[in-house]
């Protein structure tokens, strides 16, 4: 790692990330829709550099659905815009997928106050990333996500790097080609965006691919392990009326069933999105329904062919 500022200076000028683009030099003095063109052209090539990278990212996918289906948690690390999209995916997966809160874990260098304010030199800290990972009691069954645009931050190679010693699986998301993440993790994906709009700005399309493979990372795991039944969230949890509305879509949608079934299903499932589906599918009471999908570890479709 870098030792003073001239040499962190001379490593940040290799990287694709942080490259100058002089024929962008004047983009300010341009119309605003010009620029909305500009950068929404940029936005389109990030697909197509996710695309490039489908099979390491199907590889990892399956070894780390293969952990969690023994117990293993999914844990983000990143710091400042990397960390965010990190703590927001796993945010998201508890009201989704009805995952325990701490199933699907984000850390961001400096704690949750560097969500909203940069905590000085956090992410510079091997030893930091480590710490946070002891204080979680990392296992052999855990799988750790190291996010950086650069491919360099210390704090996320460092995450990687102590989880692999430890024997947990190991992703490597960066947007640099043979960056050190990617060299650090079992599974790297390096997702070249190439230089930004603004000059090293990697909340723009960096930003952009690394919450792409986030959202694969964390549905198709979901999907792996039961938790969706064809494509319908069937694990979802109704905590507010939107959720409410859904879950009755999504039972109406699975089975096809009057709104007078299905909110007695409902009722005696307890809201159970699953229970309420599969005691309409196969003509079975709550219990035994609940009693199925046990014996299926939470698997719908496995339980309606049981």
């Amino acid at each position: 790692m870098p030792t003073s500022y001239s040499e962190l200076r001379a490593q940040l000028a290799t990287l694709t990330t942080e490259a100058f683009r002089p024929e962008l030099a004047e983009i300010d003095r341009l119309p605003t829709l010009d620029i909305a063109r500009t950068m929404n052209g940029e936005d389109r090539t990030v697909p197509e550099a996710v695309a490039r990278q489908l099979p390491a990212i199907a590889a990892a996918i399956d070894a780390t659905a293969e952990r969690m289906s023994r117990g293993g948690r999914l844990i983000y690390m990143g710091a400042g815009t990397a960390g965010r999209l990190g703590v927001l995916d796993a945010s998201e997966c508890p009201p989704t997928f009805n995952t325990d809160p701490s199933q699907v874990l984000g850390l961001i260098a400096g704690g949750p106050s560097a969500m909203i304010k940069a905590v000085e030199g956090a992410e510079d800290s091997r030893e930091l990333a480590a710490a946070d990972l002891d204080a979680l009691g990392l296992t052999t069954d855990d799988t750790v996500v190291g996010i950086s645009a650069s491919g360099r931050t210390p704090y996320a190679v460092g995450a990687v790097a102590h989880a692999r010693a430890h024997g947990a699986l190991t992703i490597g998301i960066s947007c640099n080609e043979d960056s050190a993440l990617a060299a650090a993790a079992e599974h790297g994906i390096e997702v070249v965006t190439g230089p930004e709009l603004l000059t090293g700005s990697t909340r723009l399309k960096a930003g952009t691919a690394q919450k792409l493979v986030l959202n694969m990372i964390s549905t198709i795991t979901m999907i792996r392990l039961g938790k969706t039944y064809g494509n319908l969230m069937v694990d979802v949890r109704a905590s507010n009326d939107k959720l409410q509305a859904r879950s009755r879509r999504i039972v109406a949608l699975a089975t096809g069933a009057p709104d007078e079934q299905i909110e007695t299903a409902l009722a005696a499932a307890d809201g159970e999105v699953k229970t309420a589906i599969l005691m309409i599918l196969a003509d079975i009471d709550a219990p035994t329904a609940a009693s199925r999908l046990v014996a299926s570890e939470g698997r719908l479709r496995t339980a309606l062919h049981a």
